[in-house]
């Protein structure tokens, strides 16, 4: 009798555990995407220029966009760094980097600069990422 209630009690604490974990972990998913490669159609650029272009009310982001270009470093091996400013994506494959915060992720993505195109790690606002090989 001592068995049978053990066992019973047993499975009950399993199901429980296992709906809980299921639950737990979907409800994360919806609230952040999992993908390795996507596409960006929107603005990218440095941590804090992205920050203040979201902060800028909407009729002035235009001005933000043309004042605060992207600009780089590039090293002697074509590497860019100490990037500030902003750009402007079309469309533009990325490989998802981190999730740097909840409304924003670093992505890797080529990038136009006045002296050439660049891979470099950017920052974009997360509603402008869709996943997608």
């Amino acid at each position: 009798m001592n068995y049978l209630l053990a066992s019973t009690l047993a499975a009950v604490i399993v199901t429980a555990g296992t709906a809980a974990i299921a639950e737990t972990s979907g409800s994360s998913d919806a609230s952040r995407q999992q993908c390795s490669m996507g596409y960006v159609t929107g603005v990218g650029g440095s941590a804090q220029s992205v920050r203040e272009y979201l902060a800028t009310p909407e009729r002035d982001r235009y001005r933000y966009l043309a004042d605060n270009p992207i600009q780089c470093k590039i090293s002697d091996e074509g590497r860019a760094s100490g990037c500030t400013g902003i750009t402007n994506l079309r469309h533009e494959k990325v490989s998802v980097y981190d999730d740097t915060d909840s409304a924003t992720m670093a992505v890797v993505a080529r990038v136009e600069l006045d002296h050439g195109t660049y891979p470099m790690i950017i920052v974009v606002p997360k509603q402008d990422v869709q996943c997608g090989e």
